[in-house]
C-alpha cells in the first residue's frame, strides 16, 4: 500500500511578515528552514519513490530540507521536462539513474493566487477594506480576491493534477511526497476526505507539518 504524505511549505519569508504572498516566489524563512529540517527527521524513515512540488522556491526548499534527513541513500533530483534543462540533465550512467528520488515540479501546484492582494500587509489590508471582506476573500470557497483565485478556481487545477500525477503512483504502490501550499493542499484534502466547501474553508493547514495518508487500493485513508 502506498503512503501519501502532504506537506506546506515551511514558514517563508512574506508569512513571518505578515503579506499576502500567492505566486510571488519568495524563499523560506529561518524558521521555516527549521520547520522542515524538523519534518525530514519525522519523516527520515519513510522511503519515498516520487516527490511532487509546484515551481515555487518556499515548496521546492522544503522538500529539499527535509530529505536531507531521509535515510534513503536515493537522491532527489528535479525532473525537467522541456527545454535545455531536460536535454542537459540526462543522466548517462544507468547505476546512477536507478538511484535517484524524482522530483516533479509542476505550476498546478502553486499557491492560490491572491491578485491585486499579493504584496500588502494582511492587517492593512483588513484596516483598509474591513474584516469581513478581507475574510471572505481568504476563508470563502467560490469568492476570489481582485483579479486573483478563488479556492474553487485553485481546486480546479490542483485536484486533476492530483489525479492523474500523484494518484498513477499511488496506484502502484509506490510512496509519495506532495510539498505545496494552505490552498493547493486544501484543495487536494477537500477531494482525499471528501470534505463539503463549507467544511474545507475551516480546515487549518499549518507550515511544516506533515498530514498522513496510505492508499489501500481502492481509497486514500488518513492516518
Amino acid at each position: 500500500m502506498g503512503k501519501l504524505v502532504l506537506i506546506r511549505h515551511g514558514e517563508s519569508m512574506w508569512n513571518k511578515m505578515n503579506v499576502f504572498t500567492g505566486w510571488v516566489d519568495v524563499p523560506l524563512s529561518t524558521e521555516g528552514i527549521a520547520e522542515a529540517q524538523k519534518a525530514g527527521e519525522e519523516l527520515a524513515g519513510i522511503s519515498f519513490d516520487a516527490v511532487f512540488t509546484s515551481i515555487q522556491i518556499r515548496a521546492i526548499e522544503t522538500a529539499m530540507i527535509l530529505l536531507a534527513s531521509a535515510k534513503s541513500a536515493k537522491t532527489p533530483v528535479i525532473i525537467h521536462s522541456e527545454g535545455k534543462m531536460k536535454e542537459w540533465t540526462k543522466i548517462f550512467s544507468v547505476e546512477t539513474a536507478n538511484n535517484i528520488l524524482p522530483v516533479f515540479s509542476d505550476w498546478h501546484l502553486n499557491e492560490r493566487y491572491y491578485g491585486h492582494l499579493q504584496g500588502l500587509n494582511k492587517t492593512a489590508t483588513v484596516n483598509k477594506y474591513g474584516e469581513d471582506q478581507v475574510h471572505l476573500w481568504r476563508r470563502s470557497y467560490d469568492v476570489a480576491p481582485p483579479e486573483g483565485e478563488s479556492l474553487k478556481d485553485t481546486a480546479a487545477r490542483t485536484i486533476p493534477y492530483f489525479k492523474s500525477r500523484v494518484m498513477e503512483q499511488l496506484k502502484m504502490g509506490k510512496n509519495v511526497l506532495v510539498s505545496a501550499h494552505g490552498n493547493s493542499l486544501r484543495s487536494i484534502v477537500m477531494f482525499i476526505e471528501n470534505l463539503s466547501p463549507e467544511e474545507i474553508v475551516k480546515y487549518e493547514i499549518p507550515t511544516g507539518k506533515p498530514l498522513f495518508y496510505q492508499f489501500d487500493g481502492n481509497d486514500i485513508q488518513k492516518m
